[in-house]
């Protein structure tokens, strides 16, 4: 029962480490004319401060659903706060009239398929899942 009960700690702890290493990047399609994200644009877009896109228009936001690890690694790391308190910054804005949130999708190949059809889209992706479709704006470690 002892070996049983350090096997199954040692697999979660593995787990936790893997899934706490996990790296997220912004992206956006390959022939966007956007070229590089700092951590600050990225929020400020993301937050619904920003309406500008670095070197291409009026950006399209691409998020993922909560259920995805990738985003609450992207906006823990990028903007600072939860993605409840994102989500409650945007109903603030969509109530204002002042934004619209991001669109949502169920993962990163979907991303990555919304990016690829809209030169100004962007959105954020596991590092793993980059091919060359996509081009990396920013990386978040």
């Amino acid at each position: 029962m002892k070996t049983i009960f350090t096997f199954l700690l040692l697999a979660t702890s593995i787990l936790f480490v893997q899934k706490s290493q996990a790296q997220v990047v912004v992206v956006a399609g390959a022939k966007s004319p956007a070229s590089v994200l700092t951590r600050d644009q990225a929020a400020a877009l993301f937050l619904g401060k920003s309406t500008q896109l670095p070197g291409a228009g009026i950006p399209v936001l691409i998020d993922q659903v909560e259920s995805v690890d990738a985003r609450q690694i992207f906006y823990t790391k990028v903007t600072e706060k939860t993605p409840a308190q994102v989500k409650a910054v945007w109903s603030r804005l969509v109530f204002s009239g002042k934004g619209a949130p991001p669109k949502e999708v169920a993962n990163s190949a979907e991303v990555k398929k919304l990016v690829n059809a809209n030169p100004d889209a962007i959105g954020y992706i596991e590092k793993n899942a980059v091919d060359s479709t996509v081009k990396v704006l920013f990386s978040i470690e």
